[in-house]
């Protein structure tokens, strides 16, 4: 798929959330399926190593110990290539699993490409977005354009955590 290529699926809660495997930052892959029975938090960014990318990453990081306390599992998608997200893992001290989605079809299939307001124009990109994933497959929380600073707090106050 090109970059130009966006899509209106936007899911909702008790969708089905739509499956995958994807390369990791490590040379591995990663595909949902392996977390069946576990509520993951599946998370897409615009760019490794950019402010607010980095941000929401770090916020991630430094929540992840309460958050696989209470059972979830945290993943990170972009469009990045495996090379640059395991740089931006190492330098910033990610501990959970980042997923390269190049060709972006993981974006489209949650709707997290497409049509946004960036500085007030309109443009074409992806849309920062935070999907609840149940143990059985389903989703439980779709966040569209959510905002990198303060969103992890966000979400931990939706799942009852904060």
């Amino acid at each position: 798929m090109t970059d130009t290529q966006q899509t209106e699926t936007k899911l909702a809660p008790g969708d089905a959330a739509p499956g995958f495997t994807l390369p990791t930052a490590d040379g591995g892959t990663v595909s949902l399926d392996a977390y069946r029975g576990k509520r993951v938090i599946l998370y897409f960014y615009p760019a490794a190593m950019t402010p607010g990318c980095t941000k929401q990453a770090c916020d991630f990081r430094d929540n992840l110990a309460q958050l696989t306390d209470e059972g979830f599992v945290v993943l990170g998608v972009s469009k990045d290539k495996p090379a640059k997200l395991a740089k931006f893992a190492e330098r910033d001290a990610l501990t959970f699993p980042l997923l390269s989605d190049p060709e972006l079809a993981v974006h489209q299939a949650y709707g997290a490409y497409g049509a946004k307001k960036l500085y007030g124009k309109e443009v074409v990109g992806v849309i920062r977005s935070t999907f609840v994933i149940d143990g059985e497959g389903k989703i439980e929380q779709a966040l569209y354009n959510v905002k990198a600073t303060g969103h992890v707090a966000s979400l931990k106050k939706k799942l009852g955590l904060a």
